[in-house]
């Protein structure tokens, strides 16, 4: 019974995904913004959950695959195609170039399932934090109008964090193998500040903890090369 219980946190992550896409393309970028952070959880809790019955298995990193792309693949190509359909240059086209969200995210989803580089940290912005950053948008698009509704901001954000997904860029996982500071330091460090500014800034912090969570992942691993 407890091989399953892993597999079935998978799939309330890939269903929370679906619904998010539901209402992304309803329009309801809030609504699918929630349902990201309901899907992150699921998807942080499958993993340490199967290492802590010891229940990891090849079908579990399969599916887990499977439901981040609809998740953190899909769900943020929607919502950069929403964003685009609703900025200041109209075009029956322009919308699409937000589905390079998906393409990038499905590359760097297959090059983390062959990459022996990426067991214990990520080669490129893993596809939760993009994801978090995506959905933000929307909210700062609410309180700043006149920079969300920018359509050649949008673009360019989209092919920046298409660039991110399958950069070479060193990045920190958040998964502890122990809970000691000397050993998590950088790590415990950025979760206390990350905090501290989403208690403040609620989703328009995300901007300012992707920027600080590619800093201290360059401070991380200062001095160390890729193997």
């Amino acid at each position: 019974m407890k091989k399953h219980i892993p597999n079935a946190l998978t799939c309330a992550n890939l269903l929370s995904g679906c619904i998010g896409v539901v209402f992304a393309f309803k329009g309801d970028l809030s609504t699918a913004a929630y349902a990201v952070l309901l899907s992150g959880i699921f998807d942080f809790f499958d993993g340490f959950v199967a290492r802590w019955l010891g229940v990891k298995s090849a079908i579990g990193k399969e599916l887990d695959s499977l439901a981040d792309m609809v998740s953190f693949g899909f769900l943020p190509g929607v919502v950069m195609f929403q964003m685009l359909a609703q900025s200041d240059y109209s075009s029956p086209y322009l919308p699409y170039i937000g589905f390079l969200i998906t393409i990038f995210s499905a590359l760097r989803l297959a090059k983390f399932n062959i990459d022996e580089r990426q067991t214990e940290d990520f080669i490129g912005l893993n596809t939760p934090m993009n994801t978090l950053f995506i959905v933000s948008l929307p909210f700062i698009q609410r309180d700043y109008p006149g920079i969300g509704n920018s359509t050649l901001l949008l673009v360019s954000i989209t092919v920046i964090m298409s660039f991110l997904l399958t950069s070479e860029i060193r990045i920190f996982s958040l998964k502890f193998g122990s809970m000691e500071w000397a050993k998590n330091k950088i790590k415990f460090i950025f979760l206390i500040i990350s905090a501290v500014l989403i208690a403040f800034l609620k989703f328009a912090a995300i901007p300012f903890v992707l920027v600080l969570y590619i800093s201290m992942s360059f401070l991380h691993f200062k001095g160390r090369s890729l193997k």
